[in-house]
């Protein structure tokens, strides 16, 4: 595993700022070139004015075309797209509609959004590249939790019926790993029954849709094989879930180990005959499992289940970062957490920075990413590159990519702390989501700041947290910060000091809480704490509303949804 530390320099030299201007110029230039054909580069009234501009220019060869670029294409969102992308959803979909709509061809699949902040997924589309995502580590016998559903696909078909593509509409992570490894939904039977050379479970688990369900079996044939070295999922709280379901059918799971059968857990029939085939009465193991005892009973316990396990690979950065406590007991002190990329169903953005650094990333080159700084009205805002950033700033990405999105402005607000010094390429660490905001009559509270709340109110002394979602209360006036909280064990003996934590941390992040506070216009915060198991049945419930497949649910750090926050509170276990 790596271990050289790479730390990020303050400034450019003017030997990185020239390499790093010639390095995205290059980049940008050889996607304007390949994109500039497209349905939505002719015709979109976003790049009016870049078309006229380059109507009778050398794409390929004349620099002035990137300062055309950036000088008259302004920063785009969804809706500039949105037209394009639905012609993907026409009953026929013909291919003499959807050919070069947004870059060459036509997509390998289409992913969704996650509906984090929205109330429906948004479609992307993502065409072939030769490097579709960061090459992964591997350390040896690997338990990856690859989610392989599909929506049903987009059949392309020419003007005489015949289909040309079957494009399947997944979730982002599904397209990824069918992007890797090439796996094309009309190959799924010939792999159905089998496990892959150095995989765990059968590759049937990966079309179980059930959340719980798709968990434990993973589980169960990760906790056959002794010899697991890497675990890796989407998000570390999809490891602590599975951790979980682990906990509550611990007994269920040793004796399918002990007699080699698979448990009648929700919605797994249309693979269990897979599932069977690969399974293997192993009464040894499930007497070592048995002594060691379930997940929760001890620190360390995954390392005790598996002594040469290695590796928990997930994204863990931001507001996931709650959960990591947790999932560092349960795996030991040699584990190492490695969040790989800072990623986002548009494009990748950053690739991690330090082996075992979880929140530090660099700037990615697979496209070409500029940045808008967050003061900045978007109306007047210049876009700035790379070498012109300042370390302790917030910006918005800005992403022209391989797939046909010109300059289109990131939700994600980043903060710049360096630059890399090997490239130049700007070094970053996750700030918080634009549109994830409490808005109060008094103040705007960000989601930087809602984190720092949580670290203020948890601890051993009061109750250890381990994920949260948040909502305006307005149960009773005067208005509120309200949290919706899971915890590690039982509550602290000064958990009735939880609140007044709360205020005191969102009167340091800003005066004008405690101004109101004092002044009666804001109520004193609220925290309530949800039964065992609440979140996970959340991204369960959540996922089957929005039809939005295992793993892509997140919880979001401002529940907005009156429906959602109806069914939190309906799940409380107690209030403070």
């Amino acid at each position: 595993m790596p271990t050289n530390t790479v730390q990020p320099i303050t400034a450019l030299t003017p030997e990185l700022e020239t390499l790093l201007k010639e390095d995205t110029d290059r980049r940008l230039g050889d996607l304007i070139a390949a994109n500039i054909k497209s349905r939505y580069a002719r015709s979109s009234s976003q790049l009016s004015e870049f078309r006229l501009a380059t109507e009778y220019k050398d794409i390929q060869s004349d620099k002035s075309v990137l300062s055309d670029f950036r000088r008259l294409v302004f920063p785009t969102d969804y809706e500039s797209y949105r037209p394009f992308f639905n012609k993907f959803n026409s009953r026929p979909c013909r291919l003499s509609e959807v050919d070069d709509m947004l870059a060459p061809g036509l997509p390998i699949y289409i992913p969704l959004s996650s509906a984090t902040t929205n109330k429906n997924s948004k479609q992307f589309a993502k065409y072939f590249r030769s490097q579709p995502c960061p090459s992964p580590l591997r350390i040896g016998a690997l338990s990856p939790v690859p989610i392989l559903t599909y929506r049903d696909p987009v059949d392309v078909v020419t003007d005489s019926g015949e289909v040309v593509r079957r494009i399947p509409v997944c979730n982002l992570s599904t397209g990824l790993t069918r992007m890797q490894y090439n796996w094309s939904i009309e190959t799924d039977d010939t792999r159905i029954a089998s496990i892959l050379p150095g995989h765990i479970a059968p590759w049937a688990t990966g079309f179980i849709v059930h959340h719980r369900s798709f968990l434990l079996i993973h589980a169960l044939f990760g906790l056959a094989k002794a010899s697991l070295e890497e675990i890796a999922v989407t998000f570390v709280t999809i490891f602590m879930d599975m951790v979980n379901c682990m906990e509550e059918e611990w007994a269920t799971l040793i004796s399918s180990i002990r007699h080699g059968t698979i448990p009648d857990f929700e919605q797994i029939d249309h693979v269990r005959m897979y599932l069977q085939l690969n399974m293997r009465a192993d009464p040894q193991r499930a007497d070592e499992l048995q002594h060691i005892g379930p997940p929760l009973s001890s620190p360390g316990w995954a390392q005790r289940v598996w002594p040469s396990l290695k590796l928990l690979t997930c994204i863990c950065s931001g507001t996931f970062a709650t959960a990591l406590p947790q999932a560092r007991s349960v795996l030991g002190p040699n584990v190492v957490v490695y969040n790989p990329v800072y990623v986002c169903t548009e494009c990748l953005i950053g690739r991690n920075l330090n082996f075992e650094d979880t929140e530090t990333f660099v700037i990615t080159t697979d496209d070409v990413i500029e940045f808008l700084d967050v003061t900045d009205e978007l109306a007047h805002g210049e876009v700035l590159q790379a070498w012109d950033l300042q370390p302790g700033k917030l910006y918005r990405p800005v992403s022209t990519t391989h797939d046909g999105l010109w300059r289109y402005l990131i939700d994600d607000v980043i903060e710049v702390v360096g630059f890399d010094p090997r490239n130049g390429l700007p070094v970053f660490r996750y700030s918080g989501r634009k549109n994830l905001e409490i808005r109060l009559p008094h103040a705007l509270i960000t989601e930087t700041d809602l984190l720092r709340v949580v670290y203020g109110f948890s601890g051993e002394d009061t109750m250890e947290v381990q994920e949260f979602t948040t909502v305006v209360d307005n149960r009773r006036l005067p208005l509120t910060l309200g949290f919706f909280v899971s915890i590690t064990g039982n509550i602290g003996p000064n958990a009735e000091m939880a609140r007044q934590k709360a205020l005191a941390a969102l009167a340091a992040a800003s005066g004008k809480h405690q101004m109101a506070f004092d002044t009666n216009k804001l109520g004193l915060p609220t925290i309530r704490i949800m039964k065992p198991g609440a979140f996970a049945d959340y991204r369960r419930w959540r996922g089957e509303i929005m039809n939005v497949g295992v793993g892509q649910i997140k919880l979001p750090a401002v529940l907005s949804d009156p429906k959602a926050q109806e069914w939190m509170a309906e799940r409380v276990m107690m209030e403070l």
